[in-house]
């Protein structure tokens, strides 16, 4: 006898069922089994052969997941290999469950109840149907059962589920492109944090960390262990490192090169080993640049020593030219002494005024 875990129903519940002939199961690719329920005969799907071990960790599942009639995890019976007709049966009763959600949906109009119907869905023998609705407080719904009963012919069951829920039901495809993990392989919803998403520093925007079903993605789960573990060997997301250069701050982790994305002074953003962190942050604190700032200091210096040379060179050579030189006359006297050329020597002679001149001229006149 060998452990089977079976899957079944629209909230895709998880059997386990103990099979004695395993011949009926032996084919390429899974087969409808008919199973015995705690809703019924339904048709399910085995997921797989489970070893000792396995088995053992899925009954501690099923312990903890067992809380009512309508939990996750239960026993089943397995009763045979689904026939041809049971496969017939089970497709057909798929189309009459969107006639009756649209038929219950219509009636839920009529009586005004604040109540969403997400999904319906009919057992083999069509003895039950099972409804499923949100709502955000509780609600009588006797009559609207009443109305119902009385449309279908079959006893009716409500099953209020969750946002999450709802999801896993109506399943649906993801931002990433892949269908929802919770409509075909994700058993059970991790509780997820604002705190995780800022570990992970994720855009703080609702429409990229919300899922179809308007709360945090079931993934930000996924890495949050180590997340944890890298946070816990440095500062706080967000953290800075106030140093005599500036302030340095921790952004994001990487993930594939395990390093660490942090904002230098000057706005660049530069990768540092997880490992090399501990270095980094002595080093920057000392007042020392990192990596390729240090290169760049280090040419500046280098660039700045050369031109202070050459300065002290120009000095000292200018400094020889004026010891050295002979006293320079302005080209401009040299230039006006040659355009104004050679000049008489006059003597100066007394000034005489008009009578005297007169006084004079008559005198040589009368010797004449």
């Amino acid at each position: 006898m060998s452990a089977y875990l079976m899957i079944f129903g629209k909230p895709r519940y998880m059997g386990l069922a103990k099979i004695d002939d395993e011949k009926i199961l032996t084919d390429e690719r899974p087969s409808w089994v008919l199973l015995k329920t705690f809703r019924g005969f339904e048709l399910g799907l085995p997921s797989g052969k489970l070893t000792d071990e396995q088995y053992e960790n899925y009954c501690v599942d099923k312990s903890r997941f067992e809380e009512g009639s309508e939990a996750i995890f239960q026993q089943v019976e397995f009763v045979r290999k689904a026939t041809d007709k049971d496969i017939e049966l089970y497709y057909v009763n798929k189309n009459i469950e969107e006639e009756a959600l649209l038929k219950a949906r219509s009636v839920l109009v009529r009586n005004q109840l604040d109540m969403k119907i997400a999904d319906a869905e009919f057992t083999l023998d069509r003895k039950k149907i099972y409804f499923y609705f949100t709502a955000d407080q509780r609600i009588d719904f006797r009559l609207f059962v009443r109305e119902l009963a009385h449309a279908f012919r079959a006893r009716i069951e409500l099953r209020q589920i969750g946002i999450r829920d709802e999801a896993r039901i109506v399943k649906g495809i993801a931002s990433c492109g892949r269908p929802c993990c919770c409509s075909y392989w994700l058993r059970s919803f991790s509780p997820i944090s604002m705190k995780i998403v800022k570990e992970q520093r994720s855009a703080l925007n609702p429409t990229k960390i919300s899922g179809l079903c308007g709360r945090l993605m079931c993934c930000m789960s996924y890495e949050k262990d180590y997340y944890s573990e890298v946070w816990s060997k440095l500062p706080g997301p967000g953290a800075k490192i106030k140093t005599p250069q500036g302030v340095y701050t921790l952004e994001t982790i990487e993930l594939g090169n395990e390093s660490v994305n942090i904002r230098f002074p000057n706005g660049r953003l530069v990768q540092v080993s997880i490992k090399d962190f501990p270095t980094f942050q002595e080093t920057v604190l000392n007042g020392e640049e990192w990596g390729e700032d240090k290169e760049l200091a280090e040419k500046k210096k280098a660039a700045a020593e050369r031109m202070a040379m050459l300065k002290a060179k120009a000095e000292r050579r200018k400094l020889n030219v004026k010891v050295n030189a002979k006293p320079f006359k302005p080209l401009s006297d040299k230039i006006e002494k040659i355009l104004e050329g050679p000049k008489a020597k006059v003597k100066n002679k007394p000034k005489q005024n008009k009578s005297q001149n007169r006084d004079k001229q008559s005198k040589q006149k009368y010797k004449h």
